[in-house]
């Protein structure tokens, strides 16, 4: 299986374990850091679908974009766990899938 590959099953399974986990989250706050979250995960996943269909500079182009939207992932984890939204736990395991899809985002830009 390819690099690429494996990233979009990590994706996937990010996505369907920390989409329900924002479900939790303050009512109040729903639709400001939740909403970005949530928006940043899945831009992500579709940058990396985007890519995959692209070639040379375009590709290039669409996996820095996906960088960028894996930084705000990480932005709006860290604040959720700050606030008191995702426990200690949660948050370790969330840290951790998003630092094996930041490595193998970034093994996928050096190949590209």
């Amino acid at each position: 299986m390819s690099e690429e590959m494996v990233i979009f099953t990590r994706t996937y399974d990010f996505i369907s374990w920390l989409l329900p986990i924002t479900q939790n989250f303050p009512r109040s706050q729903r639709f400001l850091v939740t909403q970005r979250l949530q928006g940043a995960v899945l831009n992500f996943q579709e940058l990396l679908i985007e890519a995959n269909a692209e070639r040379g500079a375009a590709r290039a182009e669409k996996l820095r974009f996906a960088d960028v939207e894996l930084r705000k992932v990480r932005l709006y984890l860290r604040l959720s766990q700050k606030w008191d939204w995702i426990k200690e736990g949660q948050y370790h395991h969330a840290s951790a899938m998003v630092v094996e899809i930041g490595r193998l985002l970034g093994g996928w830009k050096k190949v590209s």
